[in-house]
């Protein structure tokens, strides 16, 4: 009996023991499974930006290089297209409550400036995130550097290209290297040869404020100064009307409102050449049946403006890392170590994406050094990156939508309705100071 009832107390202890492991093994495990999602929060980062085969593609990939040494290392990337990625901004801001932010976002460039001036507790400066900004074209940095400060770090190339029909240029007994590296008056004067003999403009141009702000930008001047409105006596902006005046006027350059039908005149032949950020050359090789047509040229400088050049930037984006990063540390050596210094990253976007790089070393990579049958065998994308090294930074401050605004109801008035050209500058100059001020 005693047997039986030690026996029993046996089996109920050595029962208690294994139900206290067992207990102890499923709280051990509770624990390890918090500590496992907070671990993997830690390694995730949230990003935000648009375009599934151009930018989110771009993010994909640099998360699998990022994985090679950091194998717990993910993104959680929210498609969002950019209107409202700005609105989420504001309204975070104007709350003050930055939690619904993500850890990156792509933000457009020109937006840099306003956001920074109007809502600065968005950002979380990248000035010392160890990337090495001397290694990225001036002109495109400029766009999100406030104060000396980095804030944004290049993603695509903007820079400003000149695009022409091979073809064209040749049928009026000229070559491509004559349109290099020339001046505006130069330019004319053979563009008016291609004009003749091919019955057609020369260039293609949608929005003319557009174009004369590339014209602005290549000469290095800025329609801001110390954070004052410099449009009245800014003798580059003068010379970027007239000579824009005098493109329309001689049937050198036609302007289209509507981007279809600007889009349309490069891909049907009723242009021999289009002036636009390096971004319009996906636009331009639509039409597969013009292979070999192409060529790629710098633009034409400003005549008898000190400092001018023949390149300039227009458009692109770059990535933000918000306030509401949890692991700076984390961010800053992702970017870095991808978008920062990767030129392997920039070689498979190159060919996948369709992005330019705006990194200067990228251009060295045999990728970039690889010869296109579509622009007749020219190395264009080392060409265009060599062009966006060169491009002179200006300073829009926080009112580049303003400036634009008044410089094409200005450029409007002159050419179509023959106004005076001091006149229309004024008119610009009050209308952003008042937009300023108001």
């Amino acid at each position: 009996m005693k047997k039986k009832v030690l026996g029993m107390f046996l089996v109920a202890t050595m029962a208690a023991s294994v139900l206290a492991g067992c207990g102890g093994k499923a709280e051990d495990k509770s624990e390890a499974k918090k500590d496992d999602t907070a671990a993997a929060q830690e390694e995730t980062l949230t990003v935000w930006c648009w375009d599934p085969n151009f930018n989110v593609y771009a993010m994909e990939q640099a998360e699998k290089m990022y994985q090679k040494d950091h194998p717990d290392f993910k993104l959680d990337i929210q498609e969002k297209v950019y209107s409202d990625i700005e609105t989420a901004l504001i309204t975070a801001a104007e709350a003050d409550d930055y939690s619904t932010l993500p850890d990156i976002f792509l933000m457009q460039d020109y937006s840099f400036h306003k956001n920074v001036a109007n809502y600065p507790g968005i950002f979380t400066e990248l000035t010392d995130s160890g990337v090495d900004f001397s290694q990225f074209s001036a002109g495109k940095l400029a766009d999100s550097t406030v104060d000396g400060k980095n804030y944004g770090l290049p993603f695509d190339n903007g820079a400003t290209i000149m695009a022409i029909r091979k073809d064209m240029v040749e049928a009026a007994g000229l070559t491509v290297d004559d349109f290099k590296d020339t001046t505006w008056s130069d330019f004319i004067e053979k563009a008016k040869k291609v004009v003749e003999k091919n019955n057609v403009p020369m260039l293609t141009s949608s929005g003319g404020s557009e174009i004369v702000i590339e014209m602005l930008q290549s000469a290095g001047a800025s329609p801001m100064v110390d954070g004052k409105v410099d449009l009245v006596g800014n003798e580059a902006l003068k010379k970027s009307i007239e000579t824009y005046k005098q493109l329309i006027d001689e049937k050198v350059m036609v302007d289209y409102t509507d981007w279809d039908q600007y889009i349309a005149s490069m891909n049907k032949g009723t242009a021999a050449g289009v002036i636009q950020g390096c971004w319009i050359m996906t636009s331009i090789q639509a039409a597969e049946e013009q292979s070999g047509n192409w060529a790629i040229v710098d633009m034409p400088k400003l005549d008898g403006i000190e400092g001018a050049t023949n390149y300039a930037n227009c458009g692109g984006a770059s990535w933000a890392v918000s306030s509401n990063c949890k692991n700076t540390d984390l961010a800053f050596d992702f970017l870095k170590s991808t978008f920062g210094e990767s030129v392997e990253l920039y070689d498979d976007l190159l060919p996948n994406a369709g992005a330019i790089a705006s990194y200067l070393p990228a251009a060295e990579s045999e990728v970039y050094n690889e010869a296109s049958d579509f622009y007749g065998g020219q190395t264009v994308y080392k060409d265009i990156v060599d062009f966006a090294g060169k491009v002179p930074g200006i300073d829009y401050g926080a009112y580049y939508s303003d400036i634009r605004s008044a410089l094409t109801d200005a450029i409007t008035n002159v050419v179509q309705n023959g106004a005076d050209i001091d006149s229309e500058i004024k008119n610009a100059q009050d209308t952003v100071e008042f937009n300023i001020n108001e």
